[in-house]
Formats: structure tokens, sequence, C-alpha cells
């Protein structure tokens, strides 16, 4: 591992803690960035995603990746749990903390709206961010790929039907812009333009290609901290106001976190997969399509509803706990053949 895989968990810490000290101190500076987006996807974390994702998207093996029908098993696997049992599981925890647990410290609307963004992280997979973790547990690059574009295609009929089932309203607005415009940014273009740029060094030789594939992987790690910097600093205003909702919030989502991992890391492992399929398949399961979660969120209940709140939530705790989890699937390789 090079200098910025090793410390990654101490250069993620300082970018947090940089996000939200500067977010308070220029706030009109992350303001004005936040503004730079179009259908809810904010153009430069648009770009810090892109420049994270594309030298995994040079690494796909086009010859491979039709070979992965042959492995079923971690498709099927991924798929289980995204569709099956996130959602649902998400909902129950959100009634069980926020009509139960949490009942004498949040008026019923508020909690009501707390549950319905934690739905709706529950309801939308990982796309983007998932590569990185699966680079960062060394997985399977080309089954990656397949999971998540399988997972988006049924996203975009399963999100609306799901979402409205366990929300109780019939009249769900999906935002489908940034549906669209997030997939078409974070998987189909860095896809063509890796296929193209892989062809071409290819080419010139193998040696050629893994001399770039050495010195673009670095820009992952600087995409990824440059990401944290921006999320962090968009919402510093709110961490510092509003620390006990944060706190409230985060409980459930951690539990769920950790416990969906768990599950598909644990079945992963009863069904002999390989380690390199087995991790990629718990990130996924476990990460969730932020963008589109705040955006529904906020076309439905309002930007300053408690269910944004939620989805925002859900946004500030997955990059600390998905790298505890490639810290943890890292050191439990030896477990799978």
């Amino acid at each position: 591992m090079g200098m910025f895989e090793r410390y990654l968990s101490v250069w993620v810490a300082t970018c947090i803690a940089a996000g939200v000290i500067l977010g308070n101190l220029v706030p009109s500076v992350f303001a004005s960035i936040a503004s730079w987006e179009f259908a809810h996807v904010n153009l430069v974390v648009a770009v810090l995603i892109w420049v994270m994702i594309f030298p995994m998207m040079v690494q796909v093996d086009f010859s491979a990746v039709k070979d992965v029908g042959k492995k079923p098993k971690g498709l099927v696997l991924t798929l289980i749990i995204n569709w099956l049992v996130k959602p649902f599981t998400m909902a129950a925890l959100g009634w069980l903390f926020f009509k139960g647990i949490f009942a004498d410290w949040v008026d019923p609307q508020t909690a009501s709206e707390y549950i319905a963004g934690m739905i709706l992280l529950g309801v939308a997979p990982c796309t983007a961010m998932v590569f990185i973790w699966s680079q960062l547990t060394k997985g399977d690059a080309n089954y990656t790929l397949v999971q998540v574009s399988v997972n988006d295609i049924i996203m975009v009929f399963a999100f609306a039907p799901i979402t409205a089932l366990l929300l109780g309203v019939s009249d769900i607005s999906v935002p489908w812009q940034t549906l669209t415009s997030s997939v078409f940014l974070y998987v189909v273009l860095p896809l063509v333009t890796g296929a193209i740029v892989r062809k071409n060094l290819l080419g010139k030789g193998e040696e050629t290609l893994n001399t770039f594939l050495a010195a673009t992987k670095p820009w992952s790690i600087v995409g990824l901290l440059g990401t944290v910097v921006l999320l962090f600093g968009f919402q510093a205003e709110t961490i510092v106001s509003q620390p006990q909702s944060i706190l409230l919030i985060a409980i459930p989502l951690l539990i769920q976190t950790y416990g969906i991992f768990a599950i598909t890391y644990g079945v992963a492992k009863w069904m002999k997969l390989p380690h390199n399929i087995a991790a990629p398949a718990g990130m996924i399961g476990t990460s969730n399509f932020f963008e589109l979660a705040v955006a529904v969120a906020i076309s439905l209940f309002g930007l300053h509803s408690g269910a944004a709140l939620a989805t925002v939530v859900g946004v500030l705790v997955e990059v600390p706990v998905m790298l505890s989890l490639v810290w943890f699937a890292n050191r439990t390789r030896h477990w799978f053949v």
C-alpha cells in the first residue's frame, strides 16, 4: 500500500475537520460551490467523484466482464440485500428509534420526517463511491461494475414503488434528471472514457497501461479527500447548530450500516464467495446513493425538513463508516478461500 492508502483514515479525519472549520469560517464560499448544480447533482462533487473512479474504470477488462455470468452468486447476493432486505430493515429501525426509543425527545411530525429520510437512503444503493471502496479492498473491478450496473437498472424501476410502499404515499415524485444524470456522470461517462484510454494504452504495450494505472491511482484518493472536504463544508453550520439531532439520526443509521454489512459479508462467507467479490458486495449493500436520496427528500418534504436532514446525516456518516468497513474487510481477507 502507498502512503495515501496506509494513512487514509488520518487524511479523511483531517479533511472532515477542515471541512467543518472552513464551512463555518467561509460559509459563502461553500454556498457558492453548492449552487453549481444540475438536477440536484453538484458539478464540483461530480468532477471529484469522476477523478476518484476514473482510474478504476481504466482497469475494467471488458473481455472478462462477459464471464461474470459464470459466477452469479455474488450478483444475486447483492440484489437480495439491496432490494429485499436493506429498505425494510432501514424502515424498521427508523420506526423503532423515532416512534419508540427516541419518542420523548422528538416531536411526532419531525420523527416521521426523520424516518422518511432514512427510508429514502435505504432504497437508494450506491452508484459511484462504491468503486473506490472496491478498489481499497482489492475487489474484482469487472464484477463490481456489473453489480453496480444491474443495481442502477433495477433502481430505475424499483425506487418509486418501494419508496411509496414504505412511506405510505402514492404520489412519489422521482427526480429522473437526478437519477439519469448521476448514472451518466458516475458510471457511463467514466466507463466509456476509461475503455477508450485502456485500449489506446494497451496498443502501446501492457507495461504502458500498468505505468498509467500506477501514476493515476493516487488521484482516486485525492478525489475522495476533496469530496469529503466539500460534503462536510456544505453541512458545517448544521453540524455545529444541531449536534443533538445529528446524533439521534446517526445512531440508527450506524446500526443499519454495520448490520447490513455484517449480514452481507457473513452470507458471502457462508456461500464461499472469494474475498474480491464478497468485500465489494458488502460495500454495495452498505453504502447509499446520497444524491438521489437528498434530492427526493427536498422535493417531497422541503429543504429544511427533517427528512432532508436525515439524508444529509447519511452522507456525513458514510465516509468514516465505510473506511472502518474497508479496514475490517482487509483484516479478514484470510476468512475467505
